[in-house]
């Protein structure tokens, strides 16, 4: 609902009701919304937001919208939101955008978060150390609760989280932990040492990312600490990213055990090949692709000849040639483009692929009633012939039909061998479904219209 209020007051170009409707929003509410909205009105919506409200929810975004956004405002506003970010989530933003965006941002923090975001960038990716903050709550062990107390009321904002609370020596060493919890229910006089627990379970800086998330989730821990080798704690990796890291890698467990491991990894690399590649290396992935095609064609001009006679008597039947293979070639580019967009972006579980194709061809076969029925009653009219219409019409249904199977089915094999999609599906999809879609249409042709050809 909200979503849709968004994109009408942005419709009616009323900015002052939309930035009052924004005012009154939940953040999550609004965060939904902003998932759902196009580009363009993702940008104004954002704009609108109260300045606190806006980093809130900036720091929720996926890094490719958060990406999108920062591109849209002037330096100075991006460097502010950086600047508000997590330090985790600062690293991570900073790891997807360009080198020299992102040059340019670290240049613009401070000193002190410079060196926060440099360290964390030094750890090796997919680790602890490399998703840690560095924002957390230390003790000493002769606070007592109330002076541990007052500390948090001071630092709370700053941190990433006061659920879970950790006890340092003067040399940074971990010597225990307890939760906000614990601290409220004792006495205001009693020392920390005593509250604490001395069994402090924590995971070292070099510690993979999807080992230290499920420690978080089996222990039901809100944040674990972080050590380095001297035992020294150095950060805490929280139950939020743990919960981002398991859905990750839940994903590449499906795309792996489909044999699609690779697809998220490899398109980038892919496609600069295809932009920034040499001539040779650009022809070696397209040009094999394409000599399908023409191989394809001859044989599309094969059965054109092979039905010459049908041509000859009745020249109204090679009218309605360009119609067949066009109506085919757009639905095949649409399903195909679908397939792989799903895929990429989550919605498309590989592992129930079946289920996604019976929907797509029961799609496309609901397409291809409805414009074979009007095709076909436009060409009878036209050519003054009903079974020509009839033949078009069904020539069609089945063509479109094809089209919308071949459409997933065949980047789908492209990708499960590891072929490159981008430059093969459209010229295997076009090749198969011309073919099929000629013949599709010449034995109709022949069955509704054989004694007059």
């Amino acid at each position: 609902m909200l979503r849709d209020s968004i994109s009408l007051h942005i419709g009616n170009r009323d900015m002052e009701a939309l930035k009052a409707l924004l005012a009154g929003a939940e953040d999550m509410e609004i965060l939904h919304s902003l998932n759902g909205l196009s580009p363009g009105e993702q940008v104004i919506a954002f704009r609108l937001l109260a300045k606190d409200s806006a980093l809130r929810i900036f720091e929720q975004l996926d890094t490719d919208l958060q990406q999108n956004l920062l591109l849209s405002f002037a330096d100075e506003r991006v460097a502010e939101f950086v600047r508000e970010l997590a330090p985790d989530d600062r690293v991570r933003l900073l790891e997807e955008v360009p080198a020299g965006v992102a040059k340019r941002l670290i240049n613009s923090l401070s000193a002190g978060e410079r060196e926060v975001t440099n360290a964390l960038m030094g750890y090796s990716p997919e680790t602890a150390g490399r998703i840690m903050t560095t924002e957390y709550v230390s003790l000493r062990r002769d606070m007592t609760a109330a002076e541990a107390l007052e500390k948090i009321r001071r630092q709370a904002r700053e941190k990433e989280t006061i659920y879970t609370l950790f006890v340092t020596d003067g040399t940074k060493r971990l010597e225990g932990v307890l939760t906000l919890q614990a601290l409220i229910m004792a006495e205001p006089g009693a020392k920390i040492e005593g509250i604490m627990s001395k069994k402090a379970i924590r995971v070292s800086t070099d510690a993979d990312q999807e080992e230290v998330a499920r420690t978080l989730q089996e222990l039901d821990l809100l944040a674990i600490p972080v050590v380095d080798k001297e035992d020294r704690l150095v950060g805490i990796v929280t139950i939020d990213d743990a919960v981002d890291i398991l859905e990750e890698e839940a994903t590449e467990d499906i795309f792996d055990h489909a044999g699609l491991a690779d697809i998220t990894g490899s398109e980038s690399g892919r496609s600069d090949a295809l932009i920034n590649g040499t001539l040779w290396r650009i022809w070696r992935v397209r040009l094999p692709f394409l000599l399908i095609t023409l191989a394809a064609g001859f044989l599309a001009g094969l059965i054109i000849d092979g039905f010459q006679e049908a041509l000859e008597a009745i020249a109204a039947v090679a009218v309605f040639i360009p119609l067949i293979m066009d109506m085919g070639g757009n639905v095949g580019t649409q399903s195909s483009t679908v397939f792989v967009r799903g895929v990429v972006l989550g919605h498309i579980d590989v592992g129930r692929f079946l289920g996604h194709l019976l929907k797509e061809v029961g799609i496309g076969f609901s397409m291809g009633a409805l414009i074979g029925a009007a095709a076909g009653a436009i060409a009878a009219v036209w050519q003054g012939m009903p079974m020509l219409g009839l033949a078009v019409g069904l020539a069609l249904v089945v063509t479109m039909t094809l089209a919308a199977l071949l459409g997933f089915v065949v980047p789908y094999v492209l990708i499960k061998f590891n072929v490159d999609q981008a430059a093969g599906s459209a010229p295997i999809i076009t090749s198969i479904k011309d073919v099929a879609g000629l013949i599709i249409y010449f034995v109709c042709v022949t069955v509704f219209l054989g004694g007059a050809a």
